[in-house]
């Protein structure tokens, strides 16, 4: 595979063409690096088997034990992604866009490859221009997950010209959206009572 592009994006106001771009990798299979309001993602179009394996092996993970979330727009069409009742869409609609990972149970809607066997999805409506436009732009969530390892416990890199380096023969675009954040997003259970999972960069407790 040859180098992925590295497409350097303005965070605060991203441009339409650079934006279609990105999109395009994504329409047609590829795998893209972006930044959002946390940590760097890793990202493919949610109605993509071969991509979302792919996402899969370079994370060196099999799809029923990777942690993928749903990276949306705003939460218009949660409802198609997950199951969700009055209070949790009011205690979501408070804390996004933010630094959270909502786990909701999965509606039928969700293709079975992007869940793989797992009943509960995670959503994201990070609050990172550039995300929230590619997805705006896609047209249906990207489904995602961080470029951390969970269990490396190596300094996360936030540059993106070191993550183009190391994953540049791996993915097809890198995207430059300034430096990144080392603290990935806090984890809730909403099905559960919004039990925090994984504190990490947001905290839920404003929110209820």
């Amino acid at each position: 595979m040859s180098n992925a592009i590295f497409l350097q994006i303005h965070p605060d106001n991203p441009q339409d063409k650079k934006i279609r771009e990105a999109v395009e990798v994504l329409r047609n299979g590829g795998v893209i690096i972006y930044p959002t309001d946390t940590i760097y993602g890793m990202g493919c179009d949610i109605h993509n088997a071969r991509a979302i394996e792919r996402v899969c092996q370079i994370k060196g993970v099999k799809p029923d034990k990777v942690n993928l979330s749903f990276i949306c727009s705003d939460l218009t069409h949660i409802s198609d992604y997950a199951k969700i009742d009055t209070p949790t869409y009011k205690v979501m609609k408070k804390a996004l866009p933010g630094p959270f990972t909502f786990i909701l149970d999965a509606t039928s809607h969700v293709p079975k490859y992007a869940a793989a066997k797992k009943k509960t999805v995670g959503i994201r409506v990070p609050d990172n221009n550039i995300a929230l436009a590619l997805v705006r732009e896609l047209g249906n969530p990207i489904v995602s997950t961080s470029i951390r390892d969970e269990d490396e416990v190596l300094e996360y890199s936030t540059d993106p010209e070191l993550i183009y380096e190391k994953y540049r023969n791996l993915v097809d675009m890198v995207i430059d959206g300034g430096p990144g954040n080392n603290i990935a997003s806090t984890v809730v259970d909403a099905a559960n009572d919004f039990e925090v999972l994984r504190q990490g960069a947001g905290d839920i407790e404003e929110f209820l």
